[in-house]
């Protein structure tokens, strides 16, 4: 499969889930309401978790078709999750444009969350599956996960004492459930065998975790223009990224005092924000822990492809794979 192969691919599958999406939010009803919802689900985006539902349908000899409202279900469900973000981080902006607590209020934004997590079940609930309680099921228990996930990196910003495994545990709740869940999911839809179904759980298991590393990363090393990401906005937040809990751990002296001090109040005393990016990236460099996180991202990718080997061979296990290694070298 040639790289133009696999985005051509990609785009009739995010066009598929696109076409789906416009349909899910019904005209009726406040016009805020409403209207916000739309602006949420017309918002762009990879549309990773609900491609990943696709493909591992596809993979095990499933109809792709038969996992589209699934996959559609997992993608609102993502942005119900987005939606209530925002308000906690107070951010501005998502996916380049204004947040829906912005452009409206948070009162509408609040609605329009919970809205979405309403119209995620909806949209579950007309998938054809011989077992659909216990699709529902794995539904909920993500949905809880995930939301046990963003209170923990809530919690993680008044602590200095964080550990590497509580870091782990919440990325694999908050970043890496929803992405197991597509997977499996995906599986389940497809009639892919017990030990099919549990490769691919594990799959995105191991995915999710290299993703949210990678994301931790490209806050020191990305190009904004490219990503839009403000380099070392993690770091001006104090937010408890792998290479802030690492490098803390591994740090000596005046340069561990330094990490703690941005742990306890971001840039907040410490000089202008270039200056601290700059400070905190050096000690990343110097400890290795920069390098340390990419050899993370490499390992837990190749967990992840080892997973496929489970899958006949096809044109969707080899998307899958492409997609793994688009993804941690963010070429998606």
């Amino acid at each position: 499969m040639t790289p133009a192969r696999f985005e051509r691919r990609l785009d009739v599958l995010r066009l598929m889930v696109d076409r789906r999406l416009a349909t899910i939010v019904q005209k009726n009803g406040p016009a805020d309401l409403t209207d916000a919802c739309r602006y949420l689900l017309s918002g762009g985006g990879k549309r990773l978790r609900a491609i990943l539902v696709l493909l591992s349908c596809d993979a095990v000899g499933g109809k792709i078709r038969a996992a589209l409202d699934a996959g559609c279900a997992v993608e609102v469900m993502h942005n119900f999750t987005l939606v209530h973000d925002d308000i906690m981080d107070h951010a501005q902006t998502r996916r380049g444009r204004q947040t829906v607590h912005l452009r409206w209020d948070i009162n509408t934004a609040l609605l329009s969350g919970d809205v979405l997590l309403g119209l995620s079940y909806r949209q579950l609930l007309r998938t054809r599956h011989r077992s659909l309680p216990s699709l529902v099921a794995l539904f909920t228990a993500a949905v809880l996960e995930v939301c046990e996930g963003q209170a923990m990196d809530l919690e993680f910003e008044r602590r200095t004492d964080v550990s590497l495994g509580e870091y782990f545990t919440m990325i694999e709740k908050k970043t890496g459930r929803l992405m197991s869940l597509s997977s499996e999911l995906g599986a389940l839809l497809g009639g892919g065998s017990k030990v099919q179904v549990q490769s691919m759980r594990k799959f995105g298991h191991y995915l999710g975790r290299a993703f949210q590393i990678q994301d931790d990363l490209l806050d020191v090393l990305a190009d904004e223009k490219r990503f839009g990401k403000r380099v070392g906005g993690d770091i001006l937040e104090g937010k408890r990224t792998f290479l802030l809990l690492r490098a803390a751990e591994t740090a000596r002296g005046r340069d561990r005092e330094y990490l703690r001090r941005v742990m306890r109040g971001g840039a907040r005393g410490l000089g202008s924000p270039r200056a601290v990016v700059r400070r905190v990236t050096e000690i990343y460099e110097h400890y290795g822990v920069v390098s340390e996180a990419k050899s993370l991202i490499a390992r837990n990718t190749r967990h992840a492809l080892a997973t496929l080997d489970a899958l006949p061979t096809g044109n969707a296990s080899a998307m899958l794979r492409w997609l793994s290694e688009a993804l941690v070298n963010r070429a998606f």
